[in-house]
């Protein structure tokens, strides 16, 4: 009797206490978007009393400042000028009211209000409801460029897409960064370090390394051992994409990328196709990741051309790279071309 009814309590225990955690999170959700529209709305009426003034750019200076003072004394901490100013920049950069998004804090619209460009800052917004992203989540991801990163070789129609919907994953080519900014390692940019001591970092920082990796991927092996012939190999990485359903496998080098390196991992596939796939799965894609100074992207496309599996070579920072740096990338990309090959001499007649 006393077993059940502690079994029957602890039921009962579980119910009330999902109860009151579905409470506590709507009761944060709401006092967000009460915030949230409460700001809004204040600086909606920063913008009409500044557009009454004569001169409005000054006037707009002494507003901030007066009303700075006076709501301080009156509602203690928060109301910083600098606080005021982002709260006129907010109405101004997001006017319609009932386009805000409830899963966002104040924080969060804070971070975005730092995003110059709109295309980005619209991408931001929608990734971070898509994915529930923390304000920190966030700040890193904006920190290290991920949306410069994901259009370095999209035309600008996908570059649109990408602003107005967010990253649509269809195939294994949506889901590819390069480079992938791996600066939570903690690793020194020029320091030495093996292959292995690579993949322990990244087992170490699984969670930062996902987040980083995008949505839909999920970990399920490392150093996974396949057997052929007696001989074994062993896989660094191993992880399921939900979207794409299918394994995707990473190779981690420290060293030059070699064209073995790309037969091995298309050996990998082959393998992975033919002895692990379940129904319904689509084909496993493998990346490998090569350190930044690598070789040029002619011989990589020489190495995968032919190819029938999905191979993707990218390099890796350690360091979250410059805007700067993003754009001499996005330069060579747009510069690329294919490699020339010989013209077949003609038969001339003389």
């Amino acid at each position: 009797m006393e077993n059940l009814v502690k079994t029957d309590y602890g039921s009962f225990l579980v119910r009330v206490s999902d109860l009151l955690e579905q409470a506590r999170r709507k009761t944060v959700r709401q006092v967000n978007t009460v915030i949230v529209h409460t700001y809004w709305k204040i600086g909606h009426l920063i913008v009409e009393e500044e557009q009454r003034g004569k001169e409005r750019a000054k006037y707009g200076e002494y507003l901030i400042q007066r009303l700075s003072r006076d709501l301080t004394k009156r509602f203690g901490r928060g109301f910083t000028e600098r606080n005021l100013w982002a709260v006129r920049q907010f109405y101004l950069t997001y006017p319609i009211l009932h386009a805000l998004r409830a899963e966002l804090t104040w924080t969060h619209y804070r971070l975005l209000l730092g995003i110059r460009d709109a295309k980005a800052r619209s991408f931001y917004g929608i990734e971070a409801v898509n994915n529930s992203w923390s304000t920190r989540e966030l700040d890193r991801q904006i920190n290290s460029l991920l949306f410069e990163r994901l259009t370095l070789s999209k035309d600008k129609k996908k570059m649109m897409e990408l602003a107005k919907r967010g990253q649509i994953i269809e195939k294994p080519e949506d889901v590819i960064k390069d480079p992938y900014v791996l600066e939570f390692l903690g690793l020194p940019e020029k320091s030495y370090y093996t292959e292995s001591q690579l993949e322990q970092k990244l087992i170490d920082h699984l969670q930062e390394f996902i987040l980083e990796l995008g949505k839909g991927f999920a970990f399920v092996a490392r150093q996974k051992r396949i057997t052929i012939d007696n001989e074994h190999y062993y896989i660094d990485l191993v992880f399921y994409h939900r979207i794409l359903r299918c394994l995707v496998l990473f190779d981690l080098k420290v060293g030059k990328l070699s064209h073995s390196d790309v037969g091995q991992m298309n050996f990998y596939l082959n393998y992975i196709k033919d002895r692990e796939m379940f129904e319904g799965e689509s084909f496993p894609v493998g990346i490998i990741l090569c350190t930044e100074s690598n070789r040029s992207r002619v011989f990589v496309e020489y190495a995968l051309g032919g190819l029938s599996n999905s191979v993707f070579v990218s390099k890796y920072k350690l360091y979250l790279p410059t805007k700067k740096e993003l754009e001499i990338e996005v330069k060579k990309e747009k510069a690329r071309v294919k490699p020339i090959l010989p013209k077949k001499k003609e038969n001339r007649r003389d």
